[in-house]
């Protein structure tokens, strides 16, 4: 594989991308040309919404191609256009091989929540420190504990006193947050997501830990529960926000995560009728928030 490197305004990122494409690109990713410097832009967007921005204000295009030629032609075509004013060629280099399991199992270390409970992907050593631990590895569904959102989820459970009565985790991806509620003593947990293979995913990562939770998709969940963990998007959580306070029992707790900080006054008003929402914690321009019944 050969990588084509080009630098190009925020207003070319869409043109540029779609024409690599055209040209027999295996693939295309754009990565901010100012990451790890002062000028480093961060750019949060939502599925299903219209991206906040195109690209950032200076942006690094990366296509690969399957041969040399196909890149440097490539190179020499765009080069040629009109629209390429203002951009600039970078190169044209070899991708190294690569060990791209061990490649990736290096980029998921483990993941400290708080001083005493860590998240350990199965290849690594338990940290010394660590008195409580999840077992976990990246798959198909969502949550390793890299994300502050996920983070931020599993420490207000670890800061709980107990004990635990029932607990949903609504929108469980790798049912971590059932995984971590199970390891600070709740027993009756139920896991609940819209993609089948997140439930899977749940019920493996479940078993992998020693840990026993119910998982299903959305009609699982049923009754009252003393904590409801929802750790999805701003946009559906504002339309659960009916179901999910229907699930809180008295006295009882809702956690609500993968909110941006900007975010937190429609999520208030949305849940107004229902509960009060407060901002328990924050990390990243991503916040938690909670109420209680």
């Amino acid at each position: 594989m050969f990588e084509l490197s080009l630098m190009c305004p925020e207003d070319r990122v869409e043109l540029l991308s779609e024409a690599l494409e055209a040209l027999d690109a295996v693939s295309v990713s754009v990565e901010d040309a100012d990451a790890q410097t002062p000028a480093e832009q961060a750019l949060f967007g939502e599925p299903g919404m219209p991206p906040p921005k195109d690209g950032w204000q200076r942006s690094r295009i990366l296509a690969l191609f399957a041969a040399e030629e196909g890149a440097r032609e490539a190179a020499d075509l765009l080069q040629a256009q009109d629209f390429f004013a203002g951009c600039a060629l970078l190169g044209v280099s070899p991708l190294p091989d690569q060990d791209w399991v061990r490649l990736t199992q290096s980029q998921f270390a483990p993941v400290e929540i708080t001083p005493d409970f860590w998240i350990v992907p199965t290849w690594h050593e338990v940290p010394a420190q660590a008195r409580k631990t999840i077992r976990l590895d990246p798959g198909l569904a969502f949550g390793t504990g890299t994300h502050p959102t996920t983070r931020m989820c599993l420490r207000w459970i670890a800061q709980q006193s107990g004990p635990f009565g029932r607990v949903l985790d609504y929108g469980c991806g790798s049912g971590i947050l059932a995984i971590g509620a199970a390891k600070f003593g709740a027993t009756d947990i139920d896991a609940v997501d819209i993609d089948e293979a997140a439930v899977e995913s749940t019920r493996l990562n479940a078993e992998a830990n020693g840990v026993s939770v119910n998982a299903g998709l959305p009609e699982k969940a049923g009754g009252l529960y003393a904590i409801v963990l929802a750790n999805i998007l701003a946009t559906p959580l504002k339309v659960l926000a009916p179901l999910l306070c229907a699930h809180v029992a008295q006295g009882g707790s809702l956690v609500l995560a993968g909110i941006l900080e900007r975010q937190a006054d429609e999520l208030k008003a949305a849940y107004s009728p229902f509960l009060a929402l407060d901002v328990s914690d924050c990390e990243d321009g991503w916040i938690l928030m909670t109420a209680t019944r």
